[in-house]
């Protein structure tokens, strides 16, 4: 009979053990940064030109990863941008470490130059 005990015992306390260890890894896990940059406008299309080639390679060199980036809106409400492009940073710091990198610098100096747009930081949901 005790060896019933001590079998259901260990389990219980391995099922709680892993209760706890999983909502540990869940409360440490870090909601994802966007930088959201909304074209309203390309006010330059030959200055315009050589902007997402420059984009792509300064977001990539400080860990970002385009997840959108096109032209194709549909509008819903209000005037969609023009074009529109969704870049995942793991954290805020390393979204502002992008932004303040020289690369980047170069590539909003053209964007601010040939386009009437807004960039911005937004924090997502942990998953």
């Amino acid at each position: 009979m005790r060896y019933r005990y001590k079998i259901a015992f260990a389990m219980v306390a391995g099922i709680a053990l892993g209760a706890a260890v999983t909502q540990a890894l869940h409360a440490q896990a870090k909601p994802p940064t966007y930088v959201v940059i909304a074209i309203q406008k390309i006010t330059d299309a030959e200055a315009y030109k050589p902007l997402p080639e420059k984009g792509r390679t300064a977001a990539e060199a400080a860990g970002g990863r385009y997840l959108i980036r096109t032209g194709n809106i549909t509008r819903l409400d209000g005037s969609p941008p023009e074009r529109l492009a969704l870049i995942e940073f793991e954290s805020v710091e390393k979204a502002q470490a992008w932004y303040n990198s020289a690369a980047q610098k170069d590539a909003d100096t053209i964007r601010a130059r040939s386009t009437d747009s807004r960039a911005f930081i937004v924090e997502g949901v942990a998953r």
